[in-house]
């Protein structure tokens, strides 16, 4: 049997991104896409369908949440787009309720055991510590996307503003997925050298601010991201499919790392077959491991929100 991907949300922007991520990637075997609507579910599947003759002869289908329930990963992306002058937190109270009734679809479907639950909808930390408790699932299978996206856009800018090569550049954004994100400039470089040698202070101020604010810029000139969340989710998926274990700054229940207990964030961590591996704790510069508390305040407090 080979592996297989389902999307809850497949027919929306970030859901399709990322279906046609992994068609190009040609490592998954199945994409099975479930969205609310189910008319651009399977439109979607369709049109990733037509182009399989020049990629991965994959099952592509759309279809029900019950037919997910030999899914080995389940990826949620359904959930209402942030507005360009909210927060994601402020996505709250009304994504938990959507959030929810996916989870008891779930719940209903009769999973595999084994199946990783990957989150992608925000505010993505909290909806990965709601997704594992509200389903009592192995806290190492449930994943969130969290600051890879985030920490792609950082090298990337980097790369673009000295006019390096963006795949070169090696930066982590921990923390939060949001406005407590956590630039690590301690261990930054680019091909080896120390960024902290190549940007001035003002200029690596400058790089994170438009980092940080990337997400509400793409929404205001195009109405939502998609591309580049599709291709970070891709990069998710296929650590896990391939066993890769890939150190990737995805959100997981923490266990004590930085002094953080019980919420979900980012931190380096390790990606494999049966979800997360394990966890790395480099030594940071002070007001970096503070910047991760704050963001475990942060979201801590929105959690204790939810009643």
């Amino acid at each position: 049997m080979g592996f297989k991907t389902a999307i809850i949300g497949g027919g929306g922007r970030v859901g399709s991104n990322a279906a046609f991520a992994l068609q190009l990637g040609k490592i998954v075997r199945e994409i099975h896409l479930i969205d609310v609507n189910a008319d651009m579910a399977a439109g979607e599947a369709l049109d990733l369908l037509h182009g399989a003759s020049f990629c991965a002869d994959q099952v592509i289908t759309s279809g029900t949440t019950a037919e997910a329930a030999d899914a080995d990963v389940v990826c949620i992306t359904a959930g209402s787009r942030r507005k360009p002058d909210e927060s994601r937190l402020d996505l709250i109270n009304r994504n938990v309720s959507i959030f929810k009734g996916i989870l008891e679809d779930l719940k209903a479907a009769n999973l595999k055991k084994d199946a990783i639950i990957f989150v992608v909808s925000n505010p993505v930390d909290v909806l990965t510590r709601l997704a594992r408790e509200h389903l009592d699932w192995c806290p190492k299978r449930v994943i969130g996307l969290g600051t890879v996206l985030d920490t792609s856009r950082f090298c990337s800018m980097i790369a673009d503003a000295k006019g390096l090569p963006a795949s070169q550049v090696r930066a982590l954004i921990l923390g939060e997925h949001g406005d407590s994100m956590t630039p690590i400039w301690s261990s930054a470089q680019v091909g080896g050298v120390a960024l902290t040698s190549v940007l001035s202070a003002n200029e690596q101020r400058q790089i994170f601010e438009r980092t940080r604010g990337s997400g509400a810029e793409v929404i205001k000139r195009k109405g939502g991201a998609g591309y580049a969340v599709g291709l970070t989710i891709a990069e998710v998926i296929h650590s896990i499919a391939l066993d890769q274990r890939r150190v990737l700054p995805v959100s997981s229940q923490m266990s004590g790392q930085y002094g953080v207990r019980s919420v979900a964030l980012s931190i380096p961590t390790v990606v494999g077959r049966s979800g997360v591996l394990d966890t790395y704790t480099p030594e940071l510069w002070p007001k970096e491991v503070a910047g991760i508390r704050k963001s475990a305040q942060a979201l801590d407090a929105t959690w204790k929100q939810l009643g």
